[in-house]
């Protein structure tokens, strides 16, 4: 079964090679990579919101994700599978940007982007929410395309962020209670 999961894992990844990667494409696609290096664009978001008294609370329910993120993905869970890079161990598959310098699975950056980007969809209006999930979308499906991931480390990855995404709302909620509003 696992060895089934490997073999497939790997074929996608020569398939997006062979027949999906284009010049027209690539470099579009190395520019949205990058934006999920080390969680920056969300870093950057979360900043923009807590800066802003009225999405603040989101902001906090941002930080709490990317901290879950950062810890249970990057640091614990990449430590403990310890999963090489596709391109170390698939014959013939070429990666597209600079060799990452940790391990594979889980992507962090599709656990970074889906624990933020849920979040906003989830808690600010759809302008800001849709646009967010459709940026995560795009990041989580680059990593494959630039060959440093695994179907299954970005599937995973996808997975834990929304999970986080919910824990890290529930957090806030639980430590800073919403105050209703007192109609006279």
């Amino acid at each position: 079964m696992l060895d089934s999961l490997l073999l497939l894992d790997g074929n996608i990844l020569l398939f997006i090679q062979e027949f999906l990667r284009n010049p027209l494409l690539t470099p579009i696609m190395k520019v949205i990579t990058t934006l999920g290096n080390s969680g920056l664009i969300w870093i950057l978001l979360t900043l923009l919101l807590l800066a802003i008294p009225r999405t603040r609370r989101v902001g906090c329910m941002l930080t709490a994700a990317l901290l879950g993120t950062l810890i249970i993905n990057n640091i614990i869970l990449k430590n403990l599978v310890a999963r090489t890079r596709p391109y170390e161990v698939i014959e013939g598959l070429t990666y597209l940007v600079r060799k990452p310098s940790d391990l594979s699975f889980p992507s962090g950056h599709a656990g970074c982007s889906f624990s933020a980007a849920c979040i906003m969809f989830r808690r600010l209006p759809k302008k800001y929410g849709v646009p967010a999930l459709i940026l995560a979308i795009l990041i989580s499906l680059s990593r494959l395309y630039v060959g440093v991931h695994y179907p299954s480390d970005v599937l995973f990855g996808v997975i834990s962020g929304i999970v986080i995404s919910y824990a890290a709302e529930a957090i806030v909620e639980k430590i800073f209670p919403e105050r209703v509003k007192e109609s006279r």
